[in-house]
């Protein structure tokens, strides 16, 4: 670590989540990680992004304090056992003559032993600041670069290139007229990245404020473009294609007479606001100007000045879906050195990094997350599998499975998994079971309470779907319509009772309270409602049928009691319920896929000796050294053509038997293992898909380097791995 004081810093936005990136936060937070809860604890403001569309792309953004944000996870590192941390600027990875590591060494020449090594370097290897035509050497303001080490992995024979980013202005919010500005204040009802409870604790939110650019905006960044890095051309790394400067914004779109601006507040106890959407490389004099020329900021100080920083990376398809390097082996790269941007990829990379770590130095074969199982495991894939050259983003869009890949589920997809890991402990398993349990149960009552056509919920539910409800339809079948939601079976107490546990006590609220559940926990008076309702329904005969084929009044009357839910495992039933045949309709694919591409590619294979696959595809199978036939379908240059000829000549060589030279004993029982690995991670995903609890999935937890060796630790308890930042 260069310097214990930055450790967890959030140097750009300070800021978790958004499209994508929350359902990254949620997985590593159902394999035991502590991003999503340090974002819960730390938060400024929560909102949900994309609410009118549907629960796939939901995504849920906090913003955080920052300073609050940093010595909360600092809190966390120290206070977890076999955790040691060590400040210093590692400069080179020592290498046995097996091709293993066996140490780091720092600038002042100490040299730490170990079995495995975890580089998360950041924005720091040979890191260069520029603002304007000014520059100096820096991994972000105020803090050195990483020099020595670059030149090293070099020397091992690593690809290095290098990338850009950027950050925007700092202003003083007490210089700011927010009174013509849009406020953009936070969600009413609250949502959370963890699933854990103890963490869900409301707290007082701050409002971001929106402002855009104006005619002079443009005129200024127009008139002086050649004055920035990228358009004066003596910076030609490659930024961020979704993250663009305003500069950028005005280039690529100048049919936009104006573009968005948020301003987004750091932290309770300081004055800094962060301007989103306007990082730039203008020089520092021309800035002020910049800002001055927005709504609201005319009289603006600017704190700290934008800049753009330009760093050294390592192409992450030297690197195993592991994220351990192809090169030398126990070596592992995680974050920005892997070629990403944002804190949440970071985070997912630092779990599946430092948790490999610990299981190498425990002498463990490594986790390997299938792309079909979690949005962390299509990250990996991508990074590994695909050659790029610009820095990597999440996207909802990048995941082919992800109505099957939710928020509501991760928790249902991968903790099972963190539990087999040892990431979970009991707590926290407690808590799953419970919490799977309800939902179970919840959904099973909604199946089997039947309301009769008259009943009032009947003729809502009639008013907002446009449909008519049939005879004896049942709740499950009442949210399955349009417009339907289970607020709607609240308001006519049909719903479960609303366990509140960010209230503190766990006390249900839904509506009205009038009764009590035995445990001095209120309750609504749902519970009586709905055994109400289904004894009715057992009693009227079905339209066409004798009132013998429904089942006894009692029974249904002891189906209808509704025990107490969260809003979001409510949330959870509504959503399996109504997106019942989509989930099973994609799940049958994801099993399809996963079948036909798990199979394995020999370590040893010589692609460019089979003569049936193009001179591409030679080139790049040759490069990446993809692990499966699914990994193989999805590089740039390997046509559906390659595929085919080259599961031809798979088939050819394991007839020929001796001939083709068979695995040994161990590398079959290595290959059956991984792929009962795979197998139980998307049976996992399908389970959860489907309602089910799920048996094993996969998944992975972290951040940024100090996450990464909180997951090492608590992984293996191995002190053997040593993560260098």
């Amino acid at each position: 670590m260069l310097n214990l004081d930055r450790i967890a810093w959030q140097p750009c936005n300070p800021a978790v989540g958004g499209p994508a990136k929350s359902q990254l936060v949620h997985e590593v937070d159902a394999l035991g990680g502590e991003i999503g809860k340090m974002a819960d604890r730390c938060y400024l403001q929560k909102r949900v992004l994309n609410a009118s569309k549907g629960p796939a792309v939901w995504a849920l953004r906090a913003q955080t304090d920052k300073l609050e944000y940093a010595a909360s996870m600092r809190r966390v590192l120290e206070e977890t056992p076999n955790l040691y941390i060590r400040e210093g600027m590692v400069t080179s990875v020592e290498v046995d003559a097996n091709d293993e590591v066996c140490g780091v060494s720092t600038f002042f020449g100490i040299t730490f032993a170990c079995k495995a090594a975890v580089l998360t370097t950041g924005t720091f290897m040979n890191g260069q600041i520029w603002v304007g035509r000014q520059s100096m050497a820096a991994g972000r303001a105020g803090e050195a670069p990483s020099t020595g080490l670059t030149e090293r992995l070099v020397e091992l024979g690593f690809e290095t290139d290098r990338l850009k980013t950027g950050t925007p202005a700092r202003v003083d919010k007490r210089t700011v007229d927010f009174s013509g500005l849009e406020a953009q204040p936070g969600d009413d009802e609250v949502r959370w990245f963890s699933f854990d409870p103890a963490v869900q604790r409301p707290r007082e939110q701050l409002s971001c404020y929106l402002t855009h650019t104006t005619p002079e905006t443009h005129r200024i960044l127009r008139e002086n473009l050649h004055e920035t890095p990228v358009y004066g051309g003596w910076v030609d790394a490659k930024g961020p294609r979704y993250c663009p400067s305003i500069e950028d914004k005005i280039v690529r779109f100048a049919d936009k007479d104006s573009h968005q601006i948020f301003l987004e507040p750091e932290g309770r106890s300081t004055p800094e606001l962060y301007v989103q959407g306007f990082s730039t490389g203008l020089p520092e004099r021309l800035q002020l100007a910049l800002l001055h020329s927005l709504p609201g900021m005319e009289n603006c100080k600017m704190l700290r000045p934008a800049y753009a920083v330009e760093y050294d990376y390592l192409p992450a398809h030297q690197c195993h879906a592991s994220l351990e390097t192809k090169r030398v082996k126990g070596l592992f790269f995680s974050g920005q050195l892997n070629g990403t941007t944002g804190y949440e990829e970071a985070a997912a990379q630092g779990l599946v990094a430092g948790l490999n770590a610990a299981r190498r130095a425990a002498g463990q074969e490594p986790v390997v997350l299938p792309r079909e199982s979690s949005y962390i495991g299509t990250l990996l894939d991508d990074l590994v599998t695909k050659d790029l050259r610009e820095p990597y983003r999440m996207l909802t869009s990048r995941s082919e499975y992800r109505l099957v890949l939710r928020s509501d589920n991760a928790d249902r997809r991968l903790t099972p998994f963190g539990r087999q890991l040892g990431l979970v402990d009991d707590r926290r398993w407690q808590l799953y079971q419970d919490k799977q349990a309800r939902i179970d149960a919840e959904r099973a009552r909604l199946e089997a309470v039947r309301v009769p056509p008259n009943h009032p919920l009947a003729e809502a539910v009639e008013a907002v779907s446009g449909q008519k409800v049939p005879a004896a339809a049942s709740l499950a079948d009442l949210l399955r319509r349009p417009h339907v939601h289970y607020p709607l079976l609240q308001r006519h107490d049909l719903g479960a009772p609303t366990l509140d546990f960010a209230a503190g006590s766990g006390v249900a609220s839904a509506g009205e309270t009038n009764g009590s559940n035995g445990t001095g926990r209120s309750v609504s008076s749902s519970s009586n409602a709905s055994a109400a309702v289904a004894a009715e329904a057992a009693a009227a005969p079905a339209e066409g049928t004798g009132g013998g084929e429904q089942p006894p009044a009692e029974q249904q009357a002891q189906q209808g009691a509704a025990q107490p839910l969260t809003a979001a495992e409510q949330e959870a039933v509504e959503i399996d319920i109504k997106y019942e045949g989509f989930i099973r309709r994609q799940a049958k694919q994801l099993q399809s896929v996963a079948a036909k591409h798990a199979r394995r590619l020999p370590d040893d294979l010589d692609y460019r000796s089979i003569q049936t696959l193009s001179m591409e595809a030679r080139e790049k199978l040759s490069k990446i050294r993809p692990r499966d036939i699914g990994q193989a379908s999805r590089i740039g240059g390997v046509n559906p053509a390659d595929i085919s000829n080259l599961l031809v000549y798979l088939e050819t060589r394991r007839r020929g038997g001796a001939a083709a030279g068979d695995p040994s004993p161990q590398q079959q029982q290595r290959q059956l293992s991984r792929k009962a690995q795979r197998k139980a991670m998307v049976a996992a995903a399908v389970g959860a898909a489907q309602g089910s609890n799920g048996e094993g999935s996969s998944g992975s937890e972290g951040g940024s380097s100090s996450e990464g060796g909180a997951a090492a630790a608590q992984a293996a308890e191995a002190a053997d791995a040593v993560v260098a930042a």
